[in-house]
């Protein structure tokens, strides 16, 4: 290696050598799709734990914070991305905000999108969500789209002829696949496939049948959402590589889709092989079965660990009228639209059930009420139903709710779960738990969405919340699933600050079947 590239393999002496005692060498891991945001770290910590995993690039999508701060979210991604060794190279958020619907704490336009082409660090454009705005010619969409080359897509279901007009606009590859069928179709109409493996999308083991030496050029690991507790506990494209060969996949497939496939999906020819001219990003591992890693090279510098740096933390909008218990208290009976959680999934399942509002929460049916506030107009709050967070007492909230990131909040009872919302705003953003007298919480100083805490302190916090969440009866990995309650692009039913919305029909609709 010399000024952080490879020069050869074979016998040389080098100025300085490494002994790897008979471990195996492999390139530097690649995420092909991620919010830093979701780990819930500032994007330092984040890279200090990854890399310890043996990912050297991320593919990062900051819509996130793009939803809450704008164009200078961005920036500041850039910015502290820029501060470790990790390569943070970003996509640039093609929808902001997700729908027409949706208001969140900023509007981007093309032009907005166009100061950033050509800045280092910017590859792309990132997941296009608003598949109607494809399909029936949205000129600002279309004109975000014709800013760049590389072009990320996310259409759950997407099928047939509207497929066939999604990718003839210009959509490459997609990361929203559950089912198998739905990624061969995708994959035979030329796209690029997207093996998701996160926080709740558990994606891996349905796709893998898709993978083979002929598709493995045009599939890709990528983690999307995944907290800071599963990337410490599990890892990251590590632990993908170690479930793909757990299930039966070649060991040197599943590290072509960690490492080349993605590199060339977005058109990374320094990196992504072990081979002369390319950057020497690769990791040590005991043995590519078990692929532990032990060490992590960065343009052919050791990854010592700096230890934890304070970041910088941008404002959190929080313009917020917490509701009074009457103000979320529903009325009416007959068959009503309930959010049926789907577990191992981010996609959810419209339910239709027999409810009485004052039988509300139900706990025998498990149906609770899910309140969406507003965090930055201070318009209030809308009400839902909810199925298959299984709590019996207290509540949950937060102010990580993709993609708008207002305050959501899931409950047994309409005075837990104000309390839990003001806390949340106490906080100027994060996640708690309320039963009665006892707060669990994790403040999020850093636009509402992410901690400046170091990542094991995070990790002990999550630990804390999950466990007090366990302790009321709720589903694993609660907070996670709870962000994705407000998310207005993935099917089937969804609940805003305005109430209920369908996914399908692209609209707002009561509760109550009318």
């Amino acid at each position: 290696m010399k000024d952080g590239r490879i020069v050869g393999i074979g016998e040389y002496e080098g100025k300085r050598e490494h002994d790897l005692s008979g471990a195996y060498v492999v390139p530097g891991l690649i995420d092909a799709h991620v919010h830093i945001e979701s780990s819930l770290l500032a994007p330092a910590e984040y890279a200090r734990l990854v890399l310890a995993h043996g990912t050297t690039t991320v593919i990062a999508d900051p819509h996130e914070i793009a939803n809450v701060c704008g164009a200078p979210g961005i920036d500041y991604m850039l910015a502290e991305g820029a501060r470790t060794p990790l390569d943070v190279l970003v996509m640039l958020p093609s929808c902001v905000p997700a729908t027409p619907f949706d208001k969140g704490g900023a509007v981007l336009t093309a032009a907005d999108l166009a100061r950033f082409r050509g800045r280092e660090g910017v590859v792309g454009l990132a997941e296009v969500m608003n598949v109607p705005g494809v399909l029936f010619g949205d000129e600002d969409l279309r004109a975000k789209m014709d800013l760049f080359e590389v072009i990320d897509g996310h259409a759950p279901f997407l099928s047939g002829k509207d497929l066939n007009a999604y990718i003839y606009a210009g959509v490459q590859s997609d990361h929203e696949c559950t089912e198998l069928s739905e990624a061969r179709e995708k994959l035979l109409r030329g796209m690029y496939v997207m093996i998701r493996e996160g926080s709740t999308e558990k994606n891996l083991r349905d796709l893998l049948p898709l993978v083979d030496a002929c598709t493995a050029p045009r599939c890709c690991f990528a983690t999307d959402d995944r907290h800071a507790d599963m990337l410490a506990g599990e890892g990251h494209i590590d632990d993908c590589i170690r479930k793909a060969v757990a299930c039966g996949l070649e060991v040197e497939q599943a590290l072509r889709m960690a490492t080349l496939s993605a590199a060339g999906r977005f058109g990374l020819h320094d990196r992504g092989v072990l081979a002369p001219g390319r950057l020497a990003d690769f990791c040590v591992v005991d043995d590519p079965d078990r692929f532990r890693v032990l060490r992590t090279f960065k343009r052919g510098a050791e990854v010592i660990d700096a230890g934890y740096l304070p970041p910088a933390c941008p404002a959190s909008p929080m313009h917020v009228r917490v509701p009074e218990p009457g103000d979320i208290r529903l009325a009416g009976r007959g068959e009503a639209r309930v959010i049926g959680i789907v577990p191992g999934q981010i996609t959810t399942r419209e339910m239709r059930c027999s409810v009485d509002a004052a039988g509300i929460p139900d706990l025998d049916r498990d149906i609770l009420k899910a309140v969406v506030t507003d965090r930055y107009r201070a318009t209030g709050s809308g009400v839902g139903l909810v199925h298959g967070f299984h709590l019996q007492e207290g509540a949950i909230a937060g102010s990580v709710s993709h993609d708008s990131h207002n305050i959501v909040a899931v409950g047994a009872g309409d005075a837990d779960i104000v309390r839990a919302v003001a806390e949340v705003v106490r906080l100027g953003g994060g996640l708690a738990v309320v039963s009665g007298r006892d707060v669990t919480a994790l403040p999020l100083e850093c636009a509402g969405l992410m901690s400046a805490l170091p990542y094991d302190e995070v990790v002990r916090r999550l630990a804390a919340l999950e466990e007090h969440a366990r302790r009321l009866g709720a589903i694993a990995n609660p907070f996670m699933y709870l962000s994705f309650l407000a998310l207005t692009v993935i099917p089937e039913i969804r609940v805003t600050e305005r109430g209920v919305f369908d996914v399908g029909a692209f609209a707002d609709v009561p509760l109550f079947e009318e």
